[in-house]
């Protein structure tokens, strides 16, 4: 064997870098038509099973089946439509038949334009008209022999509300007693006095002496009978000691602290009565708001138990300002003739400092709040259309609306919180 020469073993290694390149492009071309041949031919394979598939579903169509892979696909579509249908309608109307809107008593109105009254109000309580109300006191101490009125009880003026035994009053209609006698001595003394001096037999000095005299018994007399008054014992009614309480007005007993048998003092106050046909209501009235209260002023009470309400005129405002509560004390009076404004009832006084029109206002029950928006629910076929509305000025019975309504809408004013609880059902079943 010849021994290799470097130019042969040169040339050996060229070679084999040649083939050594040569396989590495051959392994590149292989590998870039493989997945392009395997996509072929699954892309092949897959058209074949379509083409099968097909031929099957016409086969079984042909013996009266139906695929059940469509089926199912075409269910899925309609719920997916149906879903869509009630997540819109859910969004916006609140569907309500006319039977519905009817049953719950929902009130239709139209928006329509109105005066809107800027006022005032104070919170009050309606109190005795002082002017017309007694505290009965029996000015002489006794003991309760009967007593005539009740509590509540209406009374006319003189009616007598009870009956006290009293010594001091025995004592003043005997004082009075023995004044009338010493008058009705001292005018017949002096008659005759007068009858002997006109006839020459006595000087003049006893007529004068003895015209002294009935003058002093008739002012003692005079004095006995003020005293009786005083107290209220004028008459006799039956008996020396006997004192009657007399009601001084028409008026209900209102308070009562007596009882037959009682002994009671000359100061105790045994009955309150009170006319109640007039009540005053008393309003306390801040700094900043007394301008705005003026006597003669027209103003509307209402109850803040009941819907009831009357107008008055306001008949005094005080000219001082309380300590503690920097204000001003104002008083309405008001007629009673039921008796429906009692003593101790809490009301707001409503004072009407200006009045303007609004273009477009609602009743106060028509305007509901959705989240945290003021809506009002508009009429549609069919339901209801809650409105987006922007509020302006309120007199508490009707609100403007400065947008998003327009006068002539109709909707849900009286009842329309039902609609928003149907609103609220909607919305509840869409979110679970």
């Amino acid at each position: 064997m010849k021994p290799s020469t470097p130019h042969t073993s040169k040339k050996h290694w060229i070679a084999i870098a040649v083939l050594v390149a040569l396989g590495l492009v051959g392994a590149v071309t292989i590998l870039r038509v493989e997945p392009a041949t395997l996509a072929e031919a699954h892309e092949h394979g897959h058209d074949e099973d379509h083409a099968d598939g097909e031929h099957h579903g016409e086969k079984a169509e042909g013996h009266g089946h139906t695929d059940k892979h469509a089926d199912e696909h075409a269910d899925d579509e309609h719920h997916d439509e149906a879903a869509k249908g009630s997540h819109a309608g859910e969004k916006g109307r609140i569907t309500m038949s006319e039977a519905q809107v009817k049953a719950a008593g929902i009130t239709l109105e139209a928006a329509a334009p109105a005066s809107i009254r800027s006022s005032l109000r104070l919170p009050g309580e309606i109190r005795f008209n002082e002017d017309r109300t007694a505290h009965v006191v029996p000015r002489v101490a006794g003991v309760v022999e009967s007593v005539g009125a009740s509590l509540g009880q209406r009374v006319r003026k003189g009616q007598v509300l009870a009956v006290i035994n009293s010594a001091t009053v025995s004592e003043q209609r005997s004082e009075l007693q023995a004044a009338q006698k010493r008058e009705q001595l001292a005018r017949s003394t002096y008659e005759r006095e007068k009858k002997l001096w006109q006839e020459k037999i006595s000087p003049q000095q006893d007529v004068l002496v003895a015209e002294q005299a009935w003058h002093e018994a008739e002012i003692a007399l005079a004095n006995a009978r003020q005293k009786l008054q005083a107290i209220g014992a004028g008459g006799n009614g039956g008996g020396l000691n006997r004192y009657e309480l007399r009601a001084p007005f028409d008026a209900n007993v209102v308070e009562k602290h007596i009882a037959l048998g009682e002994l009671v003092k000359e100061d105790a106050n045994v009955f309150i009565v009170s006319d109640l046909a007039t009540v005053w209501a008393e309003v306390d009235v801040a700094a900043k708001d007394i301008g705005q209260v003026r006597v003669g002023e027209t103003v509307t009470v209402r109850s803040s138990a009941s819907s009831e309400s009357v107008d008055g005129r306001v008949a005094y405002v005080g000219a001082l300002l309380g300590e503690q509560t920097r204000t001003a004390k104002a008083r309405i009076v008001l007629a009673n003739p039921k008796g429906a404004w009692r003593p101790g009832l809490f009301v707001t006084v409503e004072l009407v400092t200006a009045e303007a029109p609004a273009a477009v206002t609602v009743t106060g029950d028509a305007v509901q709040q959705l989240a945290d928006q003021p809506v009002v629910f508009v009429k549609v076929d069919g339901g209801f259309v809650p409105q987006p509305v922007e509020l302006g000025r309120s007199d508490g019975q009707r609100v403007e609306v400065v947008k998003g309504l327009t006068a002539g809408s109709v909707h849900a004013a009286a009842g329309s919180f039902v609609v928003k609880s149907e609103a609220g059902k909607g919305s509840a079943t869409h979110t679970h």
